[in-house]
Formats: C-alpha cells, sequence, structure tokens
C-alpha cells in the first residue's frame, strides 16, 4: 500500500488538473491502514471450515499491539472452507484466502502464502489448532531482536512436549527426526515441526532450492539454506485436533522419504522419476503374481495369460502412482478413469520403444543384457515423461 505521505509529484504519470482536485477531496488513508505488516501468518488447509473460527479467535487475542495478517492457502477444500474464509475476510482486512485448484501439497500451499505477502517476518502454523499460538509474540520479539534467522515452536526441547501421542506415533516422529538430520548438519531439535517463523531473507535465499513435497517445509528450508542459519527452539506442548480430520497418513511417510531422498540425489534425478521406478518396480512382481495365477486359470495359454497380466500390472502401476508419486495432483472420479486410459496408452508404446530399442541393440552386437536394460531405460523414461504431460499435467475435474 502506498504510504499517504508519499509526495504526490513523485507518480512517474504526469498530474492532471481534475486529478489534482480529486486527490484534494479523497478521505485520508486511516493509521491502521498506512500501518506496514510487520508479521504474516500463513496457514494451510485442506477441509478445515469447523477450526477457522476459533483459530482466529485466539489469534486476534494474542496478536494485540501487533501489525499482522493471515493468509489462508486452501487446497480447494470440499467443505466450504474457502468460501467461509471470503466471507470472514470481508469483515476483516488482514484476513486473506487463496484457493488452489488442481493441486495440492502443505510445503508448496506454504511457499505460495509467504510469497503473497509483503511481511519481513513469516510465521507458519497449522488449522487445527495442534500448535500454540502464544508462542508467536515470543517468537517474533526473538527476531526483532535479531537472535536468530529462524524460531521453531519445538517439542523436544526443555519444556516442550508431544501430548498424548501415543508411543507408535512418538517412535515414528524419533525416526523421522534422525533421518531429517541426513540432509543439513546443523543441530536441530525439532526439525519435523510444523510450526516456525522466520525472516523473510530467508525465504528469499532458498526459496528458489524448496523441493515443496511433501509436509515438512521447515526441513526443506533449513536443507535448502544456502548458508548456516541462527535457528532458536521454543517449547510448546503439541495439543489435540479442534475439530475435522487428521490429514496424516502413510503417504505421508512416503511424502518425506521422497523429500529426504530429493536433498540427497535430486540435483542428479528428479525424485518424481525415482518414485516412478520404484511403483514400477513393484509392478512387475505384481505382473509375475497376476501371471503365475492366469496361467492356472487359463491352462497354460500363456498369450491369455500374458495380456491379463500386462493389464493388471499396468492399473497396479497407475493406482500406485496416483497414490504416492502424484499424490500432489491425485485424479477421482471420471478424471481417475480418463487418466488410466492415458497411461495405458503411454505405456503400450513404452512397451513397444522398449522392445525396439532393445531389439536394434542386439542385433547390432551388443550384449543381451546391456540391450535388454537399454531397453528398459527408454521405456521408463518414455513412459514417466508422457505420463507426467498427459495423465497427471492437467488440472483434476471432481
Amino acid at each position: 500500500m502506498n504510504n499517504p505521505r508519499t509526495p504526490i509529484e513523485s507518480v512517474d504519470a504526469p498530474m492532471e488538473i481534475g486529478d489534482a482536485a480529486a486527490s484534494r477531496e479523497a478521505p485520508p488513508v486511516s493509521a491502521e491502514l498506512a500501518a506496514p505488516i510487520e508479521l504474516c501468518v500463513v496457514v494451510p488447509t485442506l477441509n478445515e471450515r469447523g477450526n477457522v473460527d476459533e483459530l482466529l479467535t485466539r489469534l486476534m487475542r494474542v496478536l494485540r499491539g501487533i501489525n499482522w495478517e493471515i493468509v489462508f492457502v486452501d487446497d480447494d477444500s470440499d467443505d466450504g472452507t474457502a468460501d467461509k474464509l471470503r466471507k470472514v475476510a470481508l469483515r476483516d482486512r488482514r484476513i486473506r484466502c487463496l484457493q488452489r485448484l488442481g493441486r495440492r501439497g502443505l510445503a508448496s500451499a506454504c511457499v505460495e502464502g509467504m510469497l503473497a505477502t509483503p511481511a519481513p517476518f513469516l510465521a507458519v502454523m497449522d488449522a487445527d489448532l495442534q500448535h500454540d499460538e502464544t508462542c508467536l509474540p515470543r517468537m517474533l520479539e526473538i527476531l526483532r531482536k535479531d537472535r536468530a534467522d529462524l524460531v521453531i515452536g519445538s517439542r523436544y526441547v526443555s519444556g516442550g512436549s508431544t501430548g498424548n501421542w501415543d508411543v507408535k506415533r512418538a517412535w515414528m516422529s524419533r525416526c523421522a527426526t534422525a533421518l531429517a538430520r541426513l540432509v543439513f548438519k546443523q543441530e536441530v531439535a525439532d526439525p519435523m515441526s510444523g510450526f516456525f517463523m522466520m525472516r523473510r531473507s530467508v525465504l528469499d535465499s532458498t526459496v528458489r532450492g524448496l523441493s515443496t513435497i511433501g509436509f515438512k517445509i521447515l526441513l526443506d528450508t533449513i536443507a535448502s539454506s544456502p548458508r548456516r542459519l541462527r535457528i532458536a527452539e521454543v517449547p510448546f506442548t503439541f495439543r489435540e485436533r479442534f475439530a475435522g480430520d487428521s490429514k496424516f497418513d502413510s503417504a505421508a511417510l512416503w511424502e518425506f522419504g521422497m523429500l529426504v531422498a530429493d536433498k540427497l540425489v535430486g540435483r542428479y534425478v528428479p525424485v518424481r522419476f525415482l518414485s516412478f521406478i520404484m511403483v514400477g518396480s513393484a509392478g512387475v512382481l505384481v505382473h509375475v503374481a497376476i501371471l503365475s495365477l492366469a496361467m492356472r486359470a487359463t491352462q497354460g495359454q500363456f498369450p491369455a495369460a500374458q495380456s491379463i497380466a500386462t493389464i493388471g500390472a499396468m492399473i497396479f502401476n497407475f493406482w500406485l502412482n496416483n497414490l504416492l508419486t502424484y499424490r500432489d495432483r491425485r485424479l477421482h472420479g471420471w478424471s481417475w478413469v480418463r487418466g488410466l486410459a492415458t497411461f495405458m496408452l503411454a505405456c503400450s508404446i513404452g512397451a513397444l520403444a522398449n522392445v525396439g530399442v532393445a531389439s536394434y541393440l542386439f542385433e547390432n552386437q551388443t550384449q543381451w543384457l546391456a540391450a535388454a536394460l537399454a531397453g528398459v531405460l527408454v521405456g521408463a523414461v518414455w513412459n514417466y515423461a508422457i505420463t507426467q504431460l498427459y495423465t497427471w499435467g492437467r488440472v483434476p475435474r471432481r
């Protein structure tokens, strides 16, 4: 927003007499609107309608005296979260909603929300009220006093706690924390936290190197920083979800693994391609299993059994890629059916390319194993490139 004290002569375009008169008649900008935003709280949402009112009530209570705004980044919730946010925003200019279509992912949502604000200090927290909003003023004060570049709401420092987690979830979190330390050298007690605040300069220096895979944007940020960050950790107790259902599932663990892999080898091989290859390898086992059953069912008719196994493996590969590799672009309904058709068509052409390349190399005195592997590689690259473009490259329709 333009500063109301900026002289009108600083505008590049020449002012007409009528414009000057209109300027004198315009009402002054209030002090509240003229004050620059200091803090932006970025909140990714997916079906969080029941948490919006309570979250805003708590934030307004703890952030009094701070010039702040909140950017909700909604991944096209089907419970009306975005509609509710827009209605609330009509009554309070500090509230904004960025609704995304055709893509999902907590990390990428956080990045888009942070890029949509001019605030010098950026906080990220969940909408479900599991993060302790009363920590925000303390986190901001640490950044104001230049004692850190990044402040983490930590469950694993003195005074922090995972709350009522069961043994299994606590163990999984500890293992993930240990694995996370493979991708950066700094000593951080809780790199898996989803609750943190940082300077905009940290975003500016890391944003082009972020993977934006999965849900651990903090880990991604620390690992992508070109310099060692000054990190402070503020203890908090992880609370129970206020309303709605948890989004954490086994596929989220896969995304975390892909994030770690991307930070370790992503500069050499696209991590989606690695996932695609792993799914394809699993598909080979499925093919063999179906082929064995089909041979019995068809009384040894290999062509028929092979056809059944091939179709079954393709369906399996599509289903698992849709679940894991392209989790953020997952297809549903008729989009799923159309996606399966394009996937099977692409893979059929890829199989022909596989056989053609392998046969050509073998006929030109290439050792049979090398020729076969070359054919597999060509087919895999073709399948990955074409399906990424035509199967998962469009905005899915519900």
